[in-house]
């Protein structure tokens, strides 16, 4: 999709109506209107309760998010009338799916409402005018991650891949990996930007829940951009080069230390990317035996990470899991058939959206080769069904989450016995959902 296509399309006008009969208007920003935008910026911040940035961090981020389309809702009868009381921002990108492959997603970010004007349906509008554009945009699926995970069900979006924050006691840990024979080496912020952020590019289709970084992204993450010199002085950059010399991983992490205890640092792994099982070995037993730390701690990992069972003692790494990636069908067929399956079989999922989008009868069949099909089921079809919302549909499409347990929990029905442990086995994937970043 063109660039020009997504920022030019037109506001959604039932969304842009209802804000109007409420007394607010709704409308894109016009990005290159600086001043507009700094307000929209502000307003945005002021919402995730942030502190107010600096005009070197404003020219930053606004040059850093050009590629997105920026909405805001504003009340002009307010004595501020630059700054908008609701603001959301998005733009297509790739989903990893099942199957080695991508599938084009529209990505929802900074849905902010102003506290002054809570209940007078900015939320509903902003989301629902993103979903509608999506679908005018032929893009397939919406995707967001939450800073608030009540207010997304009623749109659609469910949890579909997971995270987990670890905190590993070096003083346990004994190291039962693989030692593989390459090296671990220092390397430049910079270095480690390009490097991780060329990484990722290349591993999107195979990362299961993962997206495209931006750069803006990448330099935040290596401590190059503007955000927080604090930190940057304190990060260190590594890579691990294997046997070849070719460059296989990359780990970027922070060390705090204690005041009373000069053998008790906390060492925080910031990210960690790898494209072969010895790199990420290797880094990891790296992080896991720096001297004079005590504990590792690592957030936003898979709630599935392999160094678990490298080390002797399993109970010197604790997790807390949470839930990030959220998605939202908007086109059944196409998402169904645009990942890769391991088991043939059938199913027909009954599906309720409120906001119209995916609802329908759909009979989903996949072949030997894992290719899925799609068509309308006829209402007396005898194959095993589901009965269930586009939401929880959501949640089964990475793999990540059972039809099982959503049947325990009461958000699905079983037209047919067994039909749930069929799903399981139909929608099962390849490697655990998981993404590595905010949006």
């Amino acid at each position: 999709m063109s660039k020009s296509s997504y920022l030019a399309h037109p506001i959604d006008p039932t969304s842009a109506e209802r804000m109007s009969t409420a007394g607010l208007r709704m409308q894109l920003l016009d990005i290159t209107d600086t001043v507009a935008y700094d307000a929209w910026l502000s307003a945005t911040t002021r919402g995730f309760h942030g502190g107010r940035p600096n005009d070197e961090r404003q020219k930053a981020t606004r040059e850093g998010i050009a590629y997105r389309r920026n909405t805001g809702v504003w009340d002009d009868a307010s004595t501020e009338e630059l700054e908008p009381v609701g603001t959301v921002d998005s733009w297509p990108g790739r989903l990893g799916i099942p199957g080695g492959r991508t599938i084009e997603s529209w990505a929802v970010s900074m849905v902010t409402v102003a506290p002054t004007h809570s209940g007078r349906g900015i939320a509903r509008a902003l989301l629902e005018a993103e979903l509608r554009t999506a679908g005018a945009l032929d893009i397939p699926m919406a995707m967001l991650t939450v800073s608030e995970s009540t207010l997304y069900r009623r749109y659609g979006f469910a949890p579909a891949a997971m995270a987990a924050d670890y905190e590993i006691d070096t003083k346990r840990v004994s190291w039962s990996g693989p030692i593989p024979d390459g090296r671990v080496e220092f390397t430049s912020l910079e270095v480690f930007r390009d490097g991780w952020a060329a990484m990722h590019e290349r591993l999107v289709p195979s990362l299961i829940g993962e997206i495209d970084v931006w750069p803006l992204r990448a330099a935040q993450i290596a401590g190059t951009s503007t955000d927080d010199e604090e930190r940057a002085k304190n990060l260190r950059a590594i890579r691990y080069l294997d046997a070849d010399g070719t460059v296989a991983g990359y780990a970027i992490y922070r060390v705090k230390g204690d005041d009373h205890d000069f053998t008790s640092h906390t060492l925080n792994v910031e990210y960690l990317i790898t494209e072969t099982p010895d790199a990420y070995a290797a880094l990891w037993r790296y992080l896991l035996s720096v001297p004079l730390v005590e504990k590792v701690t690592a957030q936003l990992r898979s709630v599935d990470e392999p160094v678990r069972w490298m080390i002797t003692d399993w109970r010197a790494a604790t997790a807390k899991t949470w839930e990030h990636q959220y998605l939202r069908i908007l086109d059944v067929k196409a998402c169904l058939e645009g990942r890769g399956y391991l088991t043939p079989g059938e199913i027909v999922f009954d599906v309720t959206d409120d906001l119209g989008f995916a609802g329908g009868r759909w009979q989903f069949s996949i072949d030997q080769d894992g290719v899925g099909r799609v068509s309308e089921a006829a209402k007396d079809s005898k194959t095993p069904a589901l009965e269930l919302g586009v939401a929880e549909l959501s949640a089964l499409y990475l793999g990540g989450v059972r039809a099982t347990t959503l049947l325990a929990a009461g958000r699905l029905r079983e037209s047919t016995p067994g039909a749930a442990v069929l799903a399981d086995v139909l929608m099962q994937s390849e490697k655990t959902p998981y993404l590595s970043i905010w949006y």
